[in-house]
Parts: structure tokens; C-alpha cells; sequence
């Protein structure tokens, strides 16, 4: 494996009530992150494919462990969606590389399907901060129900040389979800959007 992993964690999220009222069946999603060193930190290189395959080994382990956190069979998770967040010595384009070229195809893979984008976000930051990993249904970006985000963080990472890397996915929508549009029923989840 090319990626220098320090940690990883992964992390689970299970919404039983909202507002007073069950959640029946309960939403979930899960989180897998890893803490990897960043090759370039402290340095500008042109040439970023180390991180690019880096982001290849990535998609497919973490999409693995998420799922596994589920307990759930790939095929059978509902949303997807990708971050990382940058140490203080590197750069956007660090998680630009990861994230973008190559991360989404072993993702899909262990999801069995994923026809929509793989909702992304990037920044840059120190220990412990907040990295919002958005979500979206992963064979149908227009299911209003699956927008939706993931909010994880370590207490020491990334220090300034690494980059956390976190896929989230989700065996549902958001918990009590009533703001209307195309329902994963009504889906045909062939072209990606609807």
C-alpha cells in the first residue's frame, strides 16, 4: 500500500428519535477515516500522482470498513460521499488529488452500483477540527431525502504532515424526511440524477 496510515477510525452514527418522534426503522450512517502522511507536505510538487493512487487504495479500504460498520452488504448502502482534510504544511490540491481522479471507482465498486457523483468536500486544518463529509444518494443525485452530511473529527489529526481521509455511507435518508421531491421509490437510478 502506497498510503503511510497512521490510525484509522471509524465511526457510526444511529438516529433513533428526531424531535420526539421514532425513527422506525432507525437511520444510520458510518464513517471510516483514515490518517495517512501527506509526501508533500511543506513543499509545492507538480506532479501528484502518488496521491492519486494513494486515493485508488483508499477508496476501496474505506469503503469497506464503513460498510462493515454498517453491517450491511455494499450494495444494500443507500448514500456515499468523500472528504479530506488537509494539515497545516499541505495544500487543497493534496485533497483534490485524493479525492477526485480516482477514489470514486473501487468506492462504487464495493458499493456494488453508484451511478451519481460522489459528493465531496475539502480544507484545511489542525488537530481535532470538523470535517463535514456530505452525502447524497449514491444511484440517484435528485432523492431529496439523501442530502444530507456527516461531521467527524479526531482529537490529534491531521497533524501539519497528513491528511485525514473519510468516506461516510448511509443505509437510509435523513431521519423523518418531508420536504418532497423525487423519493427513492419513484428512482431509476440509471443516469445518475434521477
Amino acid at each position: 500500500m502506497k498510503a503511510k496510515i497512521r490510525k484509522i477510525v471509524t465511526v457510526v452514527e444511529e438516529t433513533l428519535t428526531e424531535m420526539g418522534r421514532p425513527v422506525d426503522p432507525p437511520t444510520r450512517r458510518a464513517a471510516a477515516i483514515a490518517v495517512i502522511e501527506n509526501p508533500f507536505a511543506g513543499r509545492y510538487v507538480e506532479d501528484l500522482s502518488e496521491l492519486i493512487d494513494v486515493g485508488e487504495e483508499l477508496g476501496a479500504l474505506l469503503g469497506e470498513k464503513a460498510v462493515a460498520a454498517l453491517g450491511i452488504d455494499g450494495p444494500a448502502a443507500e448514500s456515499y460521499g468523500k472528504a479530506a482534510l488537509v494539515g497545516t504544511e499541505g495544500e487543497l490540491e493534496h485533497a483534490a488529488a485524493i479525492l477526485h481522479p480516482k477514489l470514486g471507482a473501487p468506492l462504487r465498486k464495493v458499493l456494488g452500483k453508484g451511478a451519481a457523483l460522489v459528493p465531496s468536500s475539502k480544507k484545511r486544518g489542525g488537530p481535532g477540527a470538523d470535517l463535514d463529509v456530505p452525502l447524497g444518494h449514491k444511484d440517484a443525485a435528485y432523492v431529496r431525502s439523501h442530502f444530507d452530511g456527516m461531521t467527524v473529527s479526531i482529537a490529534d489529526a491531521p497533524r501539519a504532515n497528513e491528511i485525514m481521509v473519510a468516506v461516510a455511507v448511509t443505509d437510509s435518508g435523513r431521519p423523518l424526511p418531508r420536504v418532497g421531491g423525487l423519493t427513492t421509490a419513484e428512482m431509476k437510478g440509471e443516469d445518475g440524477l434521477r
